[in-house]
């Protein structure tokens, strides 16, 4: 998963694969099957694991706003220092493969809709505590989170400092909260 994470999935030579995983060639091609094969094993990896950990910032037995700044302040955290320039596989891979693999699309559509959903039950959960401003729909408001933080992923390969992120996000969030 980190070679991909590091150079992509076109800039990943077999070699890079086997000095990484220390197999041989046909060991991995017999676990594998191919350098797709185990590129999909690594982004379902990937996802499966930021799944588990939004689940755990977005954890229903806090508030849901607190949970929503949680879930940003982890994005601010991920995104900050040498992190943050490495970016994130999902959108690499949305950039890099998305458009001329369908199945590669199938895996970023599922992890993007899975993370929508789970912002829009939180937000709908800080709507039901009475959190939210009048006139703030829980989807919308979601897609909105949803975007800002892949894009704070995209444009913090740029280096921009953790400090500025943190603020901006705040400011976002408090244009939903009462």
């Amino acid at each position: 998963m980190g070679v991909f994470w590091s150079c992509g999935y076109h800039g990943t030579s077999l070699p890079d694969l086997l000095d990484a995983t220390n197999l041989s060639r046909g060991s991995l091609y017999s676990a594998f099957g191919d350098k797709r094969g185990l590129f999909l094993r690594a982004l379902d990896r990937y996802i499966d694991d930021a799944f588990a950990r939004i689940d755990e910032e977005l954890d229903p037995r806090k508030s849901a706003i607190a949970g929503l700044r949680s879930f940003l302040a982890g994005y601010v955290q991920r995104t900050s220092g040498a992190r943050g320039k490495r970016g994130c596989l999902v959108v690499a891979t949305a950039m890099e493969l998305a458009a001329h693999d369908a199945e590669v699309a199938k895996r970023i559509r599922r992890f993007f809709s899975t993370v929508e959903a789970s912002l829009t039950r939180a937000f709908e959960r800080a709507h039901s505590e009475g959190q939210l401003v009048d006139g703030c729909e829980p989807a919308s408001a979601a897609r909105v989170l949803l975007s800002m933080a892949e894009g704070i992923r995209v444009v913090a390969k740029t280096g921009i400092d953790r400090v500025v992120w943190q603020s901006t996000v705040d400011a976002l969030l408090d244009r939903f909260v009462k």
